[in-house]
């Protein structure tokens, strides 16, 4: 009885073991079951929001880096704006308010004349400012208003001798010749010294330019003298012009070269011209020969000839040994520099071979005829 009752008890605890068991199963899957609905409606809702509210997110978003952008591009454009209106007013300011400075202070490529100190303009990155400095008191001054008014008068005579003359239409074109050299070497000069200290790359473009001229000036001075000194030997007078016009293009080319200009080709580029003004001795010996001195001397100008040439080499002389201030560094800054003493004698020399020139063609208005050919 005891055994068959206690096989009884254990068999009931057992079943609600069972059956507690399959209960708590049931509540487990049932707990699933709604966690699944749940997520269910989680993902549903999720796409519910992504489908309506990713476009108008994605929107929101471009529209904001579109702003962000555009605020950006302004406030660069207005800091790019100010900081080149800050640097015209600082160039402005340095342009109005410049003064004289010492040798040393220059750059490398304004520093000519070592004996020149004070009074050098500084390097001056505008031509507006440069051609306003003509106004100012510096080392330049000289070297431009010397030039500046000979070019004015060359262009006043030029309108004279070539509109209210009496020369026939071939001596007009040989006189042109003459003014056109003139009119370019000191217009030239005069341009070079004002904007020289504008860059180094403009200073050196329009140094060539004052070399260039310089050879025109002596070409130009060849061409009418050889012209009426061999008026009547047409075979000379070609050999002469053709020689003449070889040796300026030389120069030219010479004068284009780029280290031409440098200080230390100082004494080259005097001896260069000096030798190109000195082939016209050739010419003028051939005729004074030919016609004897006293004649040479009369129809010839040949002593105007000798004075302007004595000019152009005694100028080139003090410009290359670049006296006197050597002798007197610092008393010859502003005034009396090797320099402004050359442009003096340069413009001297053209005049009197203007004078000159004149002679020749007053012979030749008033004796046109050559003598006739003698046959044996």
């Amino acid at each position: 009885m005891e055994s068959s009752s206690f096989d009884e008890t254990e068999s009931g605890e057992s079943l609600r073991s069972r059956k507690n068991a399959a209960e708590r199963e049931r509540v487990l899957e049932e707990e699933i079951e709604e966690d699944d609905e749940n997520s269910k409606c989680k993902v549903s809702r999720l796409k519910d929001m992504t489908s309506t509210d990713f476009p108008s997110a994605k929107r929101m978003l471009e529209e904001g880096l579109q702003a962000a952008a555009g605020f950006s591009s302004d406030v660069a454009m207005q800091a790019g704006a100010m900081a080149v209106q800050a640097g015209e007013m600082c160039r402005k300011v340095i342009e109005a308010s410049w003064k004289g400075c010492h040798h040393t202070a220059l750059p490398h490529w304004l520093q000519d004349n070592d004996f020149l100190i004070w009074g050098h303009r500084p390097p001056l990155p505008s031509f507006s400012a440069c051609f306003r400095s003509i106004f100012r008191i510096h080392t330049e001054t000289g070297n431009i208003w010397t030039h500046l008014i000979g070019c004015l008068a060359f262009v006043t005579l030029a309108v004279y001798t070539l509109v209210w003359s009496e020369l026939q239409t071939e001596e007009r074109w040989v006189f042109a010749a003459f003014f056109a050299g003139a009119i370019l070497c000191l217009g030239f000069s005069c341009v070079f010294h004002t904007v020289h200290c504008h860059s180094e790359t403009v200073g050196k473009l329009f140094s060539k330019l004052d070399y260039v001229g310089i050879s025109f000036l002596i070409l130009g001075s060849l061409v009418p003298w050889l012209y009426y000194s061999f008026y009547c030997q047409y075979q000379p007078k070609v050999i002469y012009l053709s020689v003449a016009a070889v040796l300026g293009v030389s120069a030219i080319v010479v004068s284009l070269w780029d280290e031409f200009a440098e200080p230390e080709y100082r004494s080259l580029r005097a001896g260069v011209f000096i030798a190109f003004g000195l082939s016209g001795a050739i010419p003028a010996i051939h005729y004074a020969v030919m016609e004897g001195w006293m004649n040479a001397i009369t129809y010839a100008s040949l002593g105007w000839l000798i004075l302007m040439g004595a000019l152009y080499i005694l100028g080139a002389l003090l410009y290359a040994g670049r006296i006197p201030e050597r002798y007197f560094p610092g008393k010859c800054d502003i005034w009396f520099q090797s320099h402004q003493i050359f442009h003096v004698l340069v413009i001297a020399a053209a005049f009197v071979h203007y004078q000159g020139l004149s002679e020749m063609a007053l012979y030749r208005l008033t004796n046109n005829q050559c003598p006739s050919p003698t046959v044996s």
